[in-house]
C-alpha cells in the first residue's frame, strides 16, 4: 500500500497548485495523509481527487479545514496504526509535542508537520515522520513530501526536490 505524506502545503500563500514531482507520485497512491496547514479546503478537494484522505488540521487554516478535520487522529492501514497531528503549541519541540500526543495510544508511526523540517526516525520504538512541506521550504535548501510503502515490510523516504513547478 502506497501513502503519500505531505504536511505545510499553505495553499495558496505558499502556491496556487501542488508542485509536479507531488503530483506524479499521488497519481499511484493509495492513500495520503496531510499533518496540518493546508490553509484552504481547496488543497484537500484536489488531494482527494487522487486517493482517500486522512487528516488534522494546523494552526493555520480556514473554516473549512477547521471543520472537517480534527486535531488529533489514529488511522489503521495494512496494520501499521498510524497517529496523525500537526505538532503546533508552546513549550517543548514540535517533535516532542507530536510525540507526547500519542503517549496513551499504541501507534506504530507518528506523522506530524508545523517545523517544516523534514524528519524520519524511530523514538522509543516509534517511527516519527515530518514530510517537511512540498511548497514553503523556509530556510532548507529543497521542498519535500514522504513516500510511504506499508507491506510486509515497511519502506519510507523523502522526497526532495528543488523547483515548485
Amino acid at each position: 500500500m502506497k501513502v503519500v505524506i505531505v504536511s505545510d502545503t499553505h495553499m495558496p500563500k505558499r502556491g496556487n497548485s501542488l508542485p509536479g514531482k507531488l503530483l506524479k507520485e499521488l497519481e499511484t497512491a493509495d492513500h495520503i495523509i496531510h499533518a496540518g496547514d493546508w490553509s484552504t479546503i481547496g488543497t484537500y478537494e484536489k488531494l482527494v481527487s487522487y486517493a482517500p484522505v486522512t487528516g488534522v488540521h494546523g494552526n493555520v487554516e480556514e473554516n473549512g479545514i477547521m471543520d472537517k478535520f480534527p486535531d488529533k487522529q489514529l488511522l489503521t492501514l495494512n496494520g501499521y496504526t498510524i497517529g496523525i497531528v500537526h505538532g503546533h503549541g508552546s513549550g517543548k519541540t514540535t517533535e516532542r509535542r507530536a510525540f507526547d500526543s500519542f503517549m496513551n495510544d499504541d501507534v506504530d508511526i507518528i506523522v506530524f508537520g508545523h517545523s517544516h523540517i523534514p524528519l524520519l526516525r524511530y523514538f522509543k520504538k516509534r517511527l516519527l515522520i515530518n514530510p517537511g512541506s512540498p511548497t514553503d521550504k523556509r530556510t532548507h535548501p529543497y521542498y519535500s513530501f514522504v513516500v510511504m510503502n506499508l507491506g510486509d515490510e515497511l519502506d519510507v523516504s523523502h522526497i526532495f526536490f528543488s523547483e515548485k513547478q
